[in-house]
């Protein structure tokens, strides 16, 4: 694993920079816009332009979730009360600021009592700035009445080998046969970009990559998201890396970020392979991703990298999100528990049985575990513990990862 150092910071938890959507047409109100947003705490998580897909947008919108959304009501393409209540409606919770080149007061009092929580017109860099930074420090308000967010698990291998991409598939494939019957959906991501093989092991026939959707965040909506993922497995869709990828530009954190924001809306459970590299965009996305399973076996240059890469996410502020996965455990560990969180600085959330044949086999024959496997069924109990099922049971003895 390349190493990553990063300046000493105050490990104290920081709050999270609201996110804004940002959706104007005119180009005076977008500069002043830019110059009022310039060196605030907010991360911009949609800049729309274009107002003629009206409904594209609105939908955007309501999957990104943006905590504060600048409507230009200028150029709107319905009337602007309708404006307003679709994009009150589609966020209920949001903090609505209208923008105007003119201050007519049938317009103010038309927007405000649309929903619209302010009214600000040039020049507003100074109010602008006021108003999100009281909505920053008023901090996020609960979302009423909106579907909850999914959870977003992501796999990282301590070196390449350690397996974290094969529990990923099998773990991503046992959530989406638990989620079919409640008529919701999982997502398998692949987020190595440059070596992601999620695509071969479950026989991605989509010659589209998480590539396209990075590339093309402006149009990201529901429509073109499903033109991008397979649908072959059963309550699972999947989005591979791309295949010969030589990035000239490196994509950023941010980027991966933004598709991950766009799927937890999408998605009951999204399980992320990211790899077996830390670099800064890698860190940067980890924001996003509720638990963090970091995949190591017992070889000494595995426990090397697993100690180095639990020291890194430690000092980024994510070690309470850190969960250490111990892959292809044999039967009787020349090692304790006692020792291994000594080595690695935290202690062993799982441990995994050392199934290489079964899974050989299975892979040898474009296929994954079969259910009757040891590791497949220890992979299916996790899956249930997750969801908050029942752990199947075999006599009295219960097949689970955690005990």
């Amino acid at each position: 694993m390349a190493s990553l150092f990063l300046p000493e910071q105050d490990t104290a938890q920081v709050p999270a920079m609201p996110a804004v959507g940002v959706v104007i047409a005119a180009p005076q109100l977008l500069e002043l816009v830019q110059e009022a947003l310039r060196g605030l705490a907010v991360r911009v998580v949609m800049e729309q332009r274009d107002f003629r897909n009206w409904p594209a947008l609105i939908e955007r919108l309501e999957f990104l979730h943006p905590e504060i959304v600048l409507l230009d009501i200028t150029g709107l393409p319905l009337p602007l009360e309708a404006a307003v209540r679709a994009v009150r409606a589609a966020l209920p919770d949001s903090m609505l600021v209208a923008l105007d080149v003119t201050a007519q007061p049938e317009t103010i009092l038309a927007a405000m009592r649309a929903g619209a929580n302010e009214f600000l017109y040039p020049p507003l860099v100074d109010s602008l700035r006021k108003a999100v930074e009281g909505r920053a420090e008023a901090g996020p308000r609960p979302r009423e009445n909106s579907r909850p967010p999914g959870k977003v698990l992501g796999f990282l291998a301590a070196k390449g080998g350690c397996g974290a991409t094969t529990i990923a598939c099998h773990l991503a494939a046992e959530l989406g046969r638990l989620s079919a019957p409640r008529a919701q959906r999982s997502l398998l991501a692949d987020l190595d970009l440059q070596s992601g093989i999620v695509g071969f092991l479950m026989k991605v026939k989509s010659p589209y990559s998480v590539l396209d959707a990075v590339q093309n965040l402006h149009r990201l909506d529901v429509s073109y998201w499903n033109a991008l993922v397979s649908a072959d497995w059963p309550g699972l869709e999947i989005i591979a890396a791309p295949s010969g990828y030589l990035p000239k530009d490196p994509i950023s954190g941010e980027s991966l970020g933004k598709v991950v924001r766009f799927v937890r809306a999408h998605y009951a459970w999204t399980v992320v392979d990211l790899g077996c590299t830390l670099n800064f965009a890698t860190v940067a996305l980890l924001d996003e991703i509720d638990d963090i399973f970091l995949v190591t076996t017992l070889e000494v240059p595995a426990l090397h990298q697993a100690k180095q890469a639990v020291q890194t996410l430690i000092k980024a502020g994510i070690g309470s999100r850190l969960r250490i996965v111990l892959n292809r455990t044999p039967q009787r560990p020349d090692i304790t528990a006692q020792e291994l969180e000594r080595i690695l600085g935290m202690p062993v959330d799982t441990m995994l049985p050392n199934d290489y044949y079964a899974l050989n086999d299975a892979f040898c024959k474009g296929k994954l575990l079969p259910p009757g496997s040891n590791l497949s069924r220890q992979l299916s109990s996790f899956a249930m513990h997750l969801v908050g099922a029942p752990a199947v049971e075999k006599g009295k003895r219960r097949f689970g990862l955690f005990g």
